[in-house]
This record gives structure tokens, sequence and C-alpha cells, in this order.
């Protein structure tokens, strides 16, 4: 089923309101791909004016950056701790902008949408 980003047909009090015109192609978004901790995977994705968005599928690498000491590393995520978005992503290891994530430089958040971006960046949790 297309998920629809339009505006509603009701107001904020309720009353309804009547358009002038129908739905439109462009206002049709798409399923959301949840980023898993797995091997590395990427997909490419046209968005509108023919523009590119890399989203990750999966992945087991995240760029951390140490905020004491401004490095940024590159590390092997274990597995999701945390994740105030839905409790149910920390069984499933899902990744998305705010979790709270194992690796092996210690626990980070993931500071990055990697639906969007492309990759996991994140920053050391002390």
């Amino acid at each position: 089923m297309a998920l629809w980003q339009g505006n509603a047909q009701r107001s904020k009090s309720g009353r309804r309101i009547r358009y002038q015109r129908g739905k439109r192609k462009f206002e049709i978004g798409r399923e959301s791909h949840l980023t898993t901790v797995g091997t590395p995977k990427t997909k490419e994705v046209r968005t509108r004016g023919h523009n590119r968005k890399m989203r990750v599928l999966t992945s087991n690498i995240a760029h951390v950056v140490d905020p004491k000491t401004g490095k940024s590393t590159k590390t092997e995520i274990i597995s999701v701790v945390e994740n105030k978005a839905n409790i149910h992503y920390v069984r499933r290891n899902i990744l998305n902008k705010g979790a709270l994530i194992d690796t092996k430089l210690g626990k980070a958040k993931v500071t990055s949408r990697p639906g969007q971006s492309g990759t996991i960046s994140a920053v050391l949790v002390s």
C-alpha cells in the first residue's frame, strides 16, 4: 500500500476540507526499510529531481568519534543496546538516529540517519 504524504482531509477542529484537486504521484512516499546489524549492504534510491540517496540496508561498521580527543575511528558494531524510538528495535538490532550501540571502542550513540545518509556515524558515550 502506498504512503500518501499530502495534506489531511480534515482541519484541526475536525471540519472536512474539500480540496480542488486530487492526490498527485509526487506526494506518494516510500515504505521504510529499517537498517539492521549485519554484513554491509547499501542501496541507491532515485529521489525527486533525479537526485540520489544512499540507504544502508545492513551494516556492521560505524564511524565513531571520541568527543574528548576529536578523533574519528572506523569500528565494528557488536549489537544495539538501547533505542528510545522503539524498545522492540533492540531485540531486532535495528539502527536509527539516537540508537545506543555497542562497539569495540565502547558504547556509542548514532548521530546519522542510516536510511538516508548512507553511512553510520556515532559519538562515544562515557
